[in-house]
């Protein structure tokens, strides 16, 4: 081997390298010699060992040519570990010898270093273990490296299953995210896959590795989103049917400058200083829940609850459970410890029982307990509790004639209608709809960040023409169309970019009685999803027509309201 790359050689290691010939006279000296005996390579080549290393035990070595190894000694303020070894000739003579020394502090710096990268590996290998989240980790090839216990639960497929294997054997529908990270270096964020045997959906997190600016592989996160929309659609639905907040309209949200619709409001606001029962009639979507909100606000329980049920919206065990509470042991799934009915919550505020003549007798007879005796017992219970709550209910549907054909309590309602507030639909008061155009366009001005200004005289005339039986709420709905259909800068709405007024769905029942026809057969589709489907356009253009006046639209499909609650949540179906 040339003498520069032996150089090179020897300089590079971290251990001293003290060589010597037959006589003594030293012939290697390394870099790591010179930084331990602090003696410089052109003060010791040639010179004799003991001059320059005065313990060393090379001469021993040359004298008996025995090797000594791992022998500890003192050396200047350190102590070193040092190995020596004679050198032979083809003969077996010995023709030197070769000393190899470490400093024992380093050595132990070195040991005490590994020892805290174990302690560290294990750490990192009990939290990639022991986390929630699903990881998966492949190489810069992209083959499978690393899969923790959570991956497994998650994806069903175990290490076997992916050690060593390509990253798209655990994707049942989408693009590989890790061979996206190799290929871009960059990281990739909530990337939507469907993995393992049963297509589990999930978001999908993953960044490269990179050590010393060199592509060493890619690491994912795995997030089960199954979970997730779960507990949505459980919140949105919980949303919809039951809202416990605060009361968050007063009598100024009310617009109107109509005479009758001015007297139902003084008629409200003296009804607000008084703790009787209020029922607001009318029909859907003209204003019964903002009414509910004023009173609540505008009277000396403004400071408690405000809790609003829409008791046609829930089954009626439910609605019983939801009401009046329930005992620990009540039913199967109770709750351990039992439950506050929202009487109980409500104690000391106000509750709005929306849609009050959907109630079943049962709960009635419940509801007129608390009433009279201003207590309620527990689904399951025996003992009574009681309540301090102001009761204000609504209905779209006469009660008088639910009374007489026997589907509501007589007492009850007496109960319920000490102050009752008739509230006038939208086509008796058409002087108000110009107000209340204006009042929704600066709402949506905020919530689209526009600046509409006005509504043309055309369109003031083509609002008076129609007689809005979906009210308020289809009002809403035709402006915030319309406001669709403008362009950023428009300022004041025009004839052209209204939506058609009342517009006939293709197919939906014009009269009672006429069949609906879907237009469509596509013999791929599951028999159940055309039915889901055909069903839910139905209901959405029936809606439509009627103003989505939701009573109109359970009489003309000849269905209960509840079930058309029940269809709504199924389906979905935006109100708006």
């Amino acid at each position: 081997m040339p003498n520069r790359e032996l150089e090179v050689i020897l300089n590079s290691t971290r251990d001293a390298i003290v060589a010597v010939n037959r006589d003594g006279i030293i012939t290697i000296f390394n870099k790591a010699a010179e930084r331990l005996m602090g003696v410089r390579f052109e003060d010791a080549l040639g010179k004799p060992i003991l001059d320059v290393v005065d313990n060393s035990r090379l001469s021993y070595v040359l004298e008996t040519g025995k090797a000594e190894l791992n022998r500890e000694q003192p050396f200047c303020n350190t102590r070193i570990l040092t190995n020596c070894m004679p050198v032979r000739d083809g003969a077996g003579d010995v023709i030197g010898a070769v000393e190899v020394s470490s400093d024992i502090g380093e050595i132990k710096q070195l040991a005490e270093q590994i020892t805290n990268l174990k302690e560290i590996q294990s750490m990192l290998e009990a939290i990639f273990h022991s986390t929630q989240d699903a990881i998966s980790v492949v190489d810069q090839h992209g083959m499978g490296v690393m899969v923790n216990p959570a991956y497994t639960r998650l994806t069903g497929l175990s290490e076997k299953d992916v050690i060593g294997k390509p990253a798209t054997v655990d994707i049942a529908e989408g693009e590989s995210i890790h061979f996206k990270v190799l290929e871009t270096r960059k990281p990739i964020k909530s990337a939507r896959l469907k993995v393992g045997p049963s297509r589990k959906e999930v978001i999908v997190d993953a960044a490269p590795i990179v050590v010393d600016g060199e592509l060493r592989g890619s690491v994912g996160v795995i997030h089960d989103i199954s979970g997730i929309k779960k507990l949505t659609e459980e919140l949105n639905q919980a949303k919809q049917i039951i809202r416990k907040l605060e009361a968050k309209y007063t009598f100024d949200d009310i617009v109107s400058v109509n005479h009758k619709m001015q007297q139902v409001i003084e008629k409200a606001k003296k009804a607000a200083q008084t703790p009787a029962t209020v029922l607001l009639q009318g029909a859907s979507g003209t204003g019964k829940e903002l009414f509910a909100h004023a009173i609540h606000n505008a009277s000396g329980r403004r400071f408690g609850q405000f809790v609003r049920v829409n008791c046609a919206a829930l089954s009626e065990s439910l609605l019983e459970s939801e009401l009046f509470g329930y005992e620990e042991g009540a039913f199967t799934g109770a709750k351990k410890g039992g439950k506050k009915g929202l009487f109980e919550v409500a104690s000391g505020g106000t509750i709005f029982l929306d849609e009050i003549g959907e109630i079943n007798s049962g709960i009635q007879a419940k509801l007129l307990r608390v009433l009279h005796e201003k207590e309620i017992i527990r689904v399951g219970g025996t003992n009574a509790i009681p309540v301090d709550v102001r009761i204000i209910s609504a209905t779209n549907i006469d009660l008088e004639e639910a009374m007489q054909q026997g589907r509501f309590r007589e007492d009850l309602y007496y109960r319920l209608n000490v102050i009752p507030l008739r509230i006038p639909p939208l086509r008796d008061r058409k002087e108000d709809i110009y107000h209340l155009a204006m009042h929704i366009v600066r709402r949506f001005n905020q919530d689209y960040g526009r600046s509409i200004q006005d509504i043309s005289a055309g369109v003031q005339k083509r609002l008076l023409e129609y007689e809005w039986p979906g009210n308020i709420r289809e009002l809403e709905n035709f402006i915030g169309r319309a406001i669709i259909n403008m362009k950023f800068n428009d300022t004041v709405i025009l004839e052209e970019h209204l939506p058609r007024i009342n517009e006939k769905a293709v197919g939906a029942p014009d009269v009672e009685g006429k069949a609906y026809t879907p237009d469509f057969v596509d013999a791929s589709v599951p028999l159940n999803k055309v039915l889901d489907d055909t069903e839910k356009e139905y209901i959405k253009k029936v809606l439509h027509q009627v103003g989505y006046n939701k009573t109109e639209a359970a009489r003309r499909m000849g269905i209960s309201i509840r079930n058309l609650y029940y269809k709504l949540k199924k389906y979905r179906i935006d109100m708006q």
